[in-house]
């Protein structure tokens, strides 16, 4: 298994350069970090699943996720300013790598009927985000100790300054874009 770091540096580095006419190998974008979140709104009713939701993001990730809560109420869903919602995990440089090289070998080929991730997921400034319905496809989690099925959106900050570039960079360190 190819680590993406080391791909990074020895075989997207000059594929950027050459492709984009670059001067200088630090105008090359890269990615800056990863943002794993995991939105629970059942969170409400049963206040467990988050002690098991940062359970298993810390399996997938290897840091321990903070506990994300509600800005403000709403009454019709229940909601009071303050109540934990959610887990999120912001992974910089090794660990980022780390992850990424797991996430597009192992877990995305993983996924049940998958043609390819969407190549429109880009914000505009370069950052790509795309939702995982379902945690079970990282090796990390025990299938058998799962309480319930739980999605995640997993966003890829670049420094590229334009969304051509942050998919030439995606699509040169392996990730599996839909044609």
């Amino acid at each position: 298994m190819v680590f993406l770091e080391e791909k990074y540096k020895k075989e997207c580095v000059p594929e950027l350069m050459e492709h984009f006419g670059y001067k200088n190998s630090h105008q090359v974008p890269k990615i800056e970090k990863v943002i794993l979140n995991m939105g629970l709104g059942e969170a409400i009713e049963n206040p467990k699943i988050i002690d098991s939701a940062v359970e298993e993001l810390t399996f997938i990730s290897g840091q321990k996720p903070v506990v994300t809560r509600a800005k403000k109420s709403i009454a019709a869903f229940k909601l009071r300013e303050g109540m934990p919602i959610g887990c999120c995990v912001t992974l910089r440089r090794r660990r980022m790598y780390d992850f990424l090289t797991k996430f597009i070998n192992i877990a995305i080929p993983r996924i049940r009927d998958f043609r390819g991730v969407s190549p429109k997921a880009f914000d505009g400034k370069g950052n790509y985000t795309l939702g995982v319905k379902e945690q079970i496809i990282f090796p990390e989690i025990d299938y058998d100790k799962i309480d319930k099925i739980k999605g995640m959106n997993v966003t890829i900050v670049t420094s590229a300054k334009t969304d051509d570039e942050s998919r030439y960079l995606l699509d040169v360190l392996g990730m599996p874009f839909r044609k």
